[in-house]
Order: structure tokens, then sequence, then C-alpha cells
């Protein structure tokens, strides 16, 4: 039996769906996790860069049908605090506007700072609660975005990661990497064997 068995383990995975920015990135990759979320039934949050979902308006639109929670994940993937006033406004009015036509959905109020860059600053969150957002951080970090790092090795550390915060634990993945394809149904597999029932995080009453 699970040492956390009988005690609450809910987590969030949240996957940020953006162009990738390194090269382990295998064509298909998107659509690899949300074969496996389906086969699994898991519902994820997805924060979906404006751009992105321009250009994959089907997988966008998919993540939506899936029945996953859709946030918003910027429109060019900016470091939101190097943006003026009038920059992050028009960035997010632009990523709301794709976004909201590749899924059919409102993101608002979820959003996430690309590269977490801006989740404490109080600049930057105030422009986003002008718009109607609050932040979404997170609590386990995997760095799925390295290419050394592989799908088991991601996997472990989301299961390890997980046991160390406790219920309501915010994973942090992406569409892209080749390893994030790799993980999830491994990641999902562990993290259901130390008694953990997944969420997306409208579900989760405290936030990062």
């Amino acid at each position: 039996m699970s040492e956390l068995a009988g005690s609450r383990l809910r987590v969030a995975l949240t996957f940020d769906a953006e162009h990738p920015d390194r090269a382990w990135c295998p064509p298909g990759n998107a659509e690899l996790v949300l074969d496996t979320l389906a086969d699994r039934d898991v519902r994820a949050s997805f924060f979906v860069q404006g751009r992105w979902a321009q250009s994959q308006p089907a997988v966008a639109r998919r993540i939506a049908d899936d029945g996953h929670l859709v946030g918003h994940h910027s429109h060019y993937h900016a470091r939101m605090p190097l943006l003026s006033d009038a920059g992050l406004e028009a960035d997010l009015t632009s990523g709301f506007a794709a976004v909201h036509a590749a899924t059919g959905r409102d993101p608002r109020p979820w959003f996430r700072c690309p590269f977490g860059a801006g989740f404490d600053d109080a600049r930057v969150l105030a422009a986003l609660g002008r718009l109607g957002y609050r932040n979404v951080h997170w609590h386990v970090e995997l760095e799925d975005w390295e290419a050394w790092r592989t799908g088991d090795a991601i996997a472990l550390d989301a299961v390890a990661g997980v046991r160390a915060h406790g219920d309501g634990a915010v994973v942090l993945l992406h569409t892209w990497p080749g390893g994030s394809g790799e993980a999830v149904g491994t990641a999902i597999d562990g993290l259901r064997a130390a008694g953990a029932t997944f969420v997306t995080v409208d579900e989760l009453e405290e936030l990062p």
C-alpha cells in the first residue's frame, strides 16, 4: 500500500503549448501527449501560446475538444517584464484572439508567464489583472526542455516532486520535448500508484 494512501494528493499536470526552442521536438509530440492523456483518462491544463495556436489550429482545437483546461501563454512568448505597459496589453490581446479563434474557448482567467518571468513582478501581475487574468506558476519543474532529460528520468522526478510537495502540486511540462512525450504515461501511472488524483488548475483552492 502507498505510504500516501488515505491522504489527499491532488496533482495538476500543466503543459505549455508553444513553439519549441530546443532541438529535441519530434513531429507529433503534442498529439502523443494528448493521446496518452486520453488513454489514461486524465484532464490536464494547457497554457497555449497565441502564435502556436495559429500555426497548429487542429491540435489547439483538440486540446479543448478533449476536455482539457485552456489557458493563455502570451502571443509572442517574450519575457513579460521586458515589455512596456502598451506591449503587455498588445501581446495579451493578440494572444487571446489567437487562442480563442483556434480553441473556441475563452482562456481567462488562466495565464502563465513565458519562462515564468514576471510571476512575481507587480507591474506584470497588474497588467494581467486589468485584462482579467491571474498567473499560474508551478511547484514541480522537471527541465523537460533539456535534450538529455529522458522520459524515465522526467517521470521519476515528477513522482518525487509531487511526493515532496504534497496535495495541490502543480507540475510544469511542455508539449514539444520528446522527453515529455515519453514521460507522461509513466508519470501518470507512478503518481496513481502513489495515491494521486488528477485535477485542472481551476479545481485547486491555492495556486502558486
